[in-house]
């Protein structure tokens, strides 16, 4: 495993990160895995090196933070994982209940501390922008639980460049806490994020943490080939589009020159990108994490990168 700094900050994390989406209590989604299914994704991230951890309060209603808590006490220590979960999703009725106001930043976080079972967060980030509250009082409430300690660093994930824009400037203003990570949606179908977002977060600092690093599956094996969760996923069938079989058909080409599955060359398209921290990979399979892990071995050519990049088209900004 191979470790770096997010962004430029000091947090150093495991350049493979697992998402922990796929973990929680049945009902959540179709391919969820329950706490007994889950374990061995847990014990095998730490055999791999993979310390980061990924997780948020909406996912499997809490479940998920529930079940990453335990097996932190199970398989490591507190201290040798980095631990990261979001806010914004709902999680009742009521003020408190969703968004970023301080009420609800403050009592989500308390309830994310509650079920993961421990005293901080490393990484804390706000799932979505909320056009309800100003942005200085989000960021004035994000840098309050950094400096009570609830917190060591925050990010965000998911919004129009001019919104994390926006929200880095109100904690320049304010002399706040600033965001180090940025969470979005990038892979070789959908690279509407080198638009402006990710150039910003190079100029500013910020390390990316790409998730759906394979386009929900549709990079890792041949064009047609579907999963449990494309079959089901309204979201996965959105990259069921014409325009991406040539990039697929590309993955696959050169993955077969190279002896290796398809999912290493996805993943190493985006370890070559300067921005980008460490892929967000979603496990339910055991050679999902070797296979991302295997992508650190694995150095693209310039052409092979051409190659990989020429037959995208461009297409709407999607994230989720």
């Amino acid at each position: 495993m191979e470790y770096q700094r997010l962004g430029r900050s000091g947090l150093k994390i495991s350049r493979i990160g697992m998402g922990c989406m796929s973990f929680g209590n049945p009902g959540f989604h179709a391919w969820t895995l329950d706490e007994e299914a889950a374990q061995p994704f847990f014990r095998q991230a730490v055999e791999l090196g993979v310390t980061f951890w990924d997780t948020a309060n909406g996912y499997g209603g809490g479940s998920s933070e529930e079940f990453v808590g335990r097996a932190i006490k199970t398989y490591a220590r507190r201290e040798d994982i980095v631990l990261a979960t979001k806010v914004h999703n709902k999680m009742h009725d009521g003020p408190g209940g969703s968004g970023l106001s301080r009420k609800a930043i403050l009592e989500q976080l308390d309830a994310s501390l509650t079920r993961l079972g421990t005293d901080y967060i490393d990484l804390y980030q706000i799932h979505r922008f909320d056009d309800d509250v100003p942005v200085e009082e989000t960021m004035e409430t994000l840098h309050d639980v950094v400096k009570a300690g609830k917190v060591r660093y925050i990010g965000a994930s998911s919004m129009w460049a001019w919104q994390f824009a926006k929200l880095q400037h109100a904690a320049v203003l304010g002399g706040w806490t600033r965001f180090v990570s940025m969470g979005d949606q990038y892979n070789l179908l959908k690279r509407e994020e080198e638009r402006e977002m990710l150039p910003m977060c190079l100029d500013l600092g910020v390390g990316a943490i790409p998730y759906s690093p394979l386009g929900k599956g549709r990079l890792a094996r041949p064009w047609g080939q579907h999963t449990r969760r494309g079959d089901s996923d309204q979201v996965a069938k959105t990259f069921d589009l014409d325009i991406d079989k040539p990039v697929v058909d590309a993955v696959q080409q050169i993955a077969a020159e190279r002896g290796v599955p398809m999912a290493q060359i996805g993943i190493a398209w985006l370890l070559s990108k300067q921005v980008v921290a460490a892929p967000i990979v979603g496990a339910t399979k055991p050679h999902h994490l070797a296979d991302a892990v295997a992508a650190l071995d694995i150095t693209l050519t310039d052409d092979e990168i051409t190659r990989l990049e020429q037959p995208y088209t461009t297409q709407p900004a999607y994230w989720w």
